[in-house]
């Protein structure tokens, strides 16, 4: 990666972050520490508005407008693949907003990455219908934070009847789950959204406290997510 490159990443990420540490740029940059602070030196002499210390962490001071984006070929392909994902396995409602900022990109790219944007030859078609009929309702309630009632049946064809506070969903290539706290069990549960039967907003919010969050139950599979349980409930 060019150093300007690296530059224009770094203040990206301390736009999008509260408090970023050098380590973490580090990582994500693979680079040195040291090279971060460097980089985070000149940042500041350049006259971007830094704030924070080695050690503690970097903050923007204030909001940073930056030019428009310039897109690589690969990065193209990869919003292009990742859109059509999003097409063929999500609910309506991300479909549309898909297609909605694939139009966006397709507006502001020079002539010559347009051209190859209209080429595109990565597929991903759908081949199963999904239901996905849930997915906009649990993202809502994920979003606002409010309890589900929901109908399910198990691996087993065991019925049961659940009360849980959605905390996140996964997609499996080609199942989603619901990870959740289960208010029947007192513990996190994992729900697959195509046996679930029927769901109901109860419009009661929830609170979660520590060993209740969604950072809670991913804490012992970071690093191998290939480990994380698809799904118990």
């Amino acid at each position: 990666m060019r150093r300007a490159d690296r530059l224009f990443q770094i203040v990206q990420f301390l736009r999008s972050r509260r408090l970023t540490t050098a380590q973490w740029l580090a990582e994500r940059l693979q680079v040195s520490v040291r090279t971060i602070y460097r980089d985070i030196q000149d940042l500041s002499l350049s006259g971007v508005p830094l704030e924070g210390e080695a050690g503690v962490g970097y903050v923007l001071r204030q909001p940073m407008d930056l030019p428009p984006l310039m897109f690589e070929r690969e990065e193209i392909e990869a919003l292009l693949i990742g859109a059509q994902m999003v097409k063929a396995w999500a609910d309506p409602q991300l479909r549309r907003a898909a297609e909605s900022a694939l139009a966006k990109i397709h507006g502001v790219l020079p002539n010559a990455l347009r051209d190859e944007f209209n080429r595109n030859q990565l597929f991903a078609p759908e081949v199963n219908h999904y239901p996905v009929h849930w997915l906009a309702q649990v993202r809502q309630a994920i979003r606002q934070r409010r309890k589900l009632q929901l109908g399910y049946r198990d691996e087993n064809g065991q019925a049961s009847l659940r009360r849980i506070w959605p905390l996140g969903l996964f997609f499996w290539g080609q199942t989603w789950t619901l990870c959740s706290w289960c208010e029947l069990r007192n513990d996190f549960r994992n729900f697959r959204i195509d046996r679930v039967e029927h769901l109901n907003d109860t419009e009661e919010s929830f609170e979660t406290a520590e060993g209740q969050r969604l950072a809670d139950y991913l804490a012992p599979y970071l690093g191998n997510a290939a480990l994380a349980p698809r799904y118990k409930s």
